[in-house]
Order: structure tokens, then sequence, then C-alpha cells
């Protein structure tokens, strides 16, 4: 099904900030391994709700890096982002799994400033997709 590309754009941005207020809650609970792992969500479903705004039908991979210079084309702001928040491409799999860690946990790893460092990435993400997609029209 093809949908609207301002609609599929603020339905992913949508869940971007459920997943933001998410976060939060995991952040104040010490849940910093989520709340990393949350944050590159955050930040990967952002971009790719601007690039579905921007006419783009299908959005394929998890690399803020990526998404990042694909988004570029559409607006150079994703290239001055590109160099700070693609460091929360490190948070998709060891924040998940004990094989991603040599000897350890993500539970033990990621700590309270790594995850709030990670939050503070994927929010200006956020703060740049919506400053870029506007208000809905009405």
């Amino acid at each position: 099904m093809t949908r609207i590309p301002e609609a599929e754009g603020r339905r992913w941005l949508a869940q971007a900030e459920e997943d933001m207020d998410s976060a939060r809650l995991l952040l104040t609970g010490g849940k910093n391994y989520l709340v990393c792992f949350l944050a590159q969500q955050i930040a990967e479903k952002a971009i790719k709700a601007y690039l579905y705004f921007k006419g783009q039908e299908m959005v394929i991979g998890h690399s803020i890096e990526v998404l990042c210079r694909q988004s570029a084309a559409f607006d150079r702001i994703f290239e001055r982002l590109r160099g700070d928040v693609s460091t929360l491409d490190m948070f998709y799999i060891p924040t998940r799994y004990p094989n991603g860690l040599p000897d350890s946990i993500p539970a033990r790893v990621f700590n309270k400033k790594s995850a709030t460092d990670a939050l503070e990435l994927a929010s200006r993400v956020v703060g740049a997709v919506k400053k870029l997609m506007g208000p809905p029209a009405e």
C-alpha cells in the first residue's frame, strides 16, 4: 500500500517521540543499556520519518550514519549532525546481546552517562526532524 509521504513521515516521528518518552522513564529506573538501545532506535525512526516525509517509498537499514548521509541529499543539516549522532550506531547490537560484549552483559556495561549522552543525541535528531517537517498540514 502506498502511503501519503507526509502522513507516513509523521507516523514514524510519532513513534520516535513515544520511544523518547519510554527512554526517559527507563533512565529514571536505571535501565541504562535499554536507554542506549532506544536512543539508537529513536534517531533511526526520526531520520526514517524525514526520508518518508520527503517521499522515499522504502527506507531500509539501521545505521544512523548511513541514514544521515541519505537525508543530507535533502538537507545539509544531516551532514552536520552525522558527525555527532552516528556514534549511536555503536548501541545497536552491544546493548542487546551478551555476545556483543567481551565477558559481560549490557546491563553491567552501560552507565548513566552513556545513557544520558545517547538520549541527548537522539533528542537532537528528533528536534532537527521536527523543525524540518514543520507543523502538520491542516
